[in-house]
C-alpha cells in the first residue's frame, strides 16, 4: 500500500533505475497479499521472504537473516523501508551493517510509549538511517531533538494518502462489501459506524477487552457498528469466551476485507472507530471523523488539523465521544500540508538526485 506509489514514482523518473520489492511476509496470507497487490494494481513481489507470525525476537532474527542473503544475491544502491513494524528494523539493520544507505519513510512519529513495539522501531530506524522522509512538521522537531543532524531528514508528505487518492474512484461501495459478507444494507439516513480493533494493548487482555465490548454493545444502541476483525481480535474473542456477548448487540462482524472495500467503508461511515495508525490518517484524508481507542498517538497532525480524536480506551469516554459525532456532525478537520498524492514522486526524485550525487546510481 505505501509502497506501491514510490515504485511507480521511480519508474517514471528513470525506467533504468531498478528496483527491486522485497516481501517479508509478516503475518503472511497468500490471499490477502494476492488481493491487496491486485487492488493496488501492483505487481507481485520481487521475492517473499515467508517469514510469517512469530515472537517479535523471532521474527526480527529470521527477518534479517533471510534478508542478508538477498542483498547478497542482489547488490543495492540503497534500501528503502517503510513504517515500524518489525521488517522495518529488522532490514535497516542488516543493510546498515553492509554499508549500504537506509532511506526510511513514515520517519520521525512518535507515540512517546516505549511500551509499544512499534515505537522501539521507530526510534531505533530512525538512529540508522540515512535519509529520514516525514510525513509531517511535528517528525522533524521529534527527530532533531533526538539528536537527528537536519540534512538527513526531507519533509516529503504522506505516501498512504498518495494510494487513497489514486485508488479513491475504485473503492468498492460499502453496500456491495455488505452483501458480499451476507450482511443487511446499512447505508440508510442512520449510516454505520466502522470499528478496526488489533493493537496488543487493546485486545490481548480479557479484562480490556471485556470492557471495550461491553463498550461496543452500548455503542451499537446508538449507531449500528460493522467491525471489520482482525483475526488476532477474534481468535481473542473466542479464547477470553467473549463473542457471544459481542453478537447480543448491534453489531456486524466482517472477515478481514482488501484495500478497496476498506477504502469504501471509510468513506461512507459516519464514524470510524479504531486503534490503527494509518486508519487515523486516511479518515482524516476523505474527511470522516475519527474515534482513536488508545491514549496516545504518533500522529498527532490527525488530531491537530484533523478529523481524529483520542478518546482513550474507557467505554464512557468513547461512549461521549460517539454521542458528539452523532449530534454534531464530528470534527470537519482539513488534510494536511503535503497530502496531496505527490508524496512518492518527492521521495524518488530526491533519493535519485542523492544517490546519483555519492555515485551511487
Amino acid at each position: 500500500m505505501k509502497m506501491g506509489p514510490i515504485l511507480r514514482a521511480c519508474a517514471a523518473l528513470d525506467p533504468a533505475l531498478e528496483t527491486l520489492l522485497v516481501h517479508t511476509g509478516q503475518h503472511y496470507d497468500h490471499a490477502m497479499n494476492a488481493k491487496l497487490f491486485s487492488d493496488l494494481g501492483l505487481p507481485a513481489a520481487d521475492i517473499n521472504l515467508e517469514v510469517g507470525s512469530a515472537s517479535h525476537a523471532v521474527q526480527t532474527a529470521e527477518i534479517m537473516k533471510r534478508f542478508e542473503a538477498v542483498l547478497d544475491a542482489h547488490p543495492a544502491a540503497a534500501v528503502l523501508v517503510v513504517g515500524d513494524v518489525n521488517s522495518t528494523i529488522a532490514c535497516a539493520l542488516v543493510a546498515t551493517k553492509k554499508s549500504i544507505p537506509v532511506a526510511h519513510v513514515e520517519a520521525g512519529l512518535r507515540s512517546f510509549d516505549r511500551a509499544m513495539p512499534e515505537e522501539i522501531n521507530r526510534v531505533l530506524t530512525d538512529q540508522i538511517a540515512d535519509l529520514l522522509y516525514t510525513t509531517e512538521r511535528s517528525a522533524e522537531e521529534n527527530l532533531l531533538r533526538e539528536g537527528v543532524a537536519g540534512e538527513r531528514i526531507v519533509f516529503a508528505g504522506n505516501v498512504m494518502i498518495d494510494s487513497l487518492l489514486a485508488h479513491r474512484e475504485r473503492a468498492t461501495p460499502a453496500r456491495d462489501t455488505f452483501a458480499s459478507a451476507g450482511l443487511p444494507d446499512l447505508d440508510d439516513a442512520q449510516g454505520f459506524a466502522l470499528v478496526t480493533l488489533h493493537r496488543p494493548s487493546n485486545v490481548d487482555d480479557p479484562d480490556t477487552l471485556a470492557a471495550l465490548v461491553a463498550g461496543l454493545i452500548e455503542a451499537s444502541a446508538r449507531l449500528p457498528l460493522v467491525f471489520a476483525i482482525h483475526p488476532r481480535t477474534r481468535s481473542n474473542l473466542e479464547r477470553f469466551a467473549l463473542m457471544p456477548r459481542l453478537l447480543s448487540g448491534r453489531i456486524h462482524l466482517l472477515p478481514p476485507v482488501g484495500y478497496l472495500e476498506m477504502l469504501g467503508l471509510m468513506a461512507e461511515a459516519r464514524v470510524v472507530m479504531t486503534d490503527s495508525g494509518g486508519v487515523q490518517e486516511e479518515t482524516t484524508a476523505l474527511g470522516v471523523p475519527c474515534l482513536t481507542i488508545r491514549d496516545n498517538t504518533e500522529r498527532p497532525i490527525t488530531v491537530e488539523q484533523g478529523t481524529n480524536t483520542l478518546v482513550g480506551t474507557e467505554p464512557r469516554a468513547i461512549l461521549a465521544a460517539l454521542d458528539a459525532v452523532v449530534a454534531s456532525g464530528g470534527k470537519a478537520g482539513r488534510v494536511p500540508e503535503l497530502w496531496d498524492g505527490e508524496a512518492a514522486t518527492r521521495i524518488a526524485q530526491h533519493l535519485a538526485g542523492w544517490l546519483a550525487a555519492r555515485g551511487r546510481i
